[in-house]
């Protein structure tokens, strides 16, 4: 009988295992999926700067450092970044935008310029986007994160290697107010 028992007990506990174990999984695949989606809003901003910058150049020449500083951010392919690398380099691309959108406020014929407003739309629709799926990132990250850090779960999250993810936080500068006129 008490053999029974233990049996009974083994197997309701591996069955427990099994299920924190698959909601770990499940919630590690839905991160990286809505990294995925993000990462491509970041890739089509990553792509879109370049536009940007050399419109912007064609006026203001005397704003040659925040254009080095974009150029040497894009120095790397986009491709071979880790995710965290990806995070880190497109938080700094967004502090270099905001000063070439505060560049443009000193050139009134660059605001009235075709390309630029073009491109000044397809940016704002792109941080739109961006914005909505860095919601939905940072949402599953703290489900995975809450899963790994909570009794039982982060028992068998440590037992299996289950490790916390980053959270797409707004650096300092995006966090002040910017006025910025198109």
């Amino acid at each position: 009988m008490i053999l029974y028992i233990i049996i009974a007990i083994i197997i309701v506990l591996l069955i427990y295992i099994f299920i924190i174990y698959n909601g770990l999984i499940k919630l590690n695949n839905m991160v990286r999926e809505a990294f995925s989606t993000m990462d491509i809003y970041l890739k089509k901003r990553w792509d879109l700067v370049p536009n940007l910058v050399e419109v912007v150049k064609g006026y203001a020449k005397y704003e040659k450092e925040v254009f080095n500083e974009i150029a040497s951010l894009r120095a790397n392919g986009y491709e071979d970044m880790s995710t965290d690398k990806k995070i880190n380099v497109n938080e700094q691309i967004t502090q270099q935008l905001s000063k070439i959108m505060a560049v443009s406020e000193n050139y009134p014929e660059l605001k009235a310029n075709e390309n630029f407003l073009q491109l000044s739309k397809d940016l704002t629709k792109i941080e739109d986007d961006i914005a909505n799926s860095r919601k939905y990132y940072n949402g599953t990250v703290r489900l995975l994160n809450n899963k790994i850090q909570m009794f039982p779960s982060n028992i068998i999250a440590n037992i299996f290697g289950f490790k916390q993810a980053n959270m797409f936080e707004a650096n300092a500068e995006e966090k002040n107010n910017i006025g910025v006129e198109l």
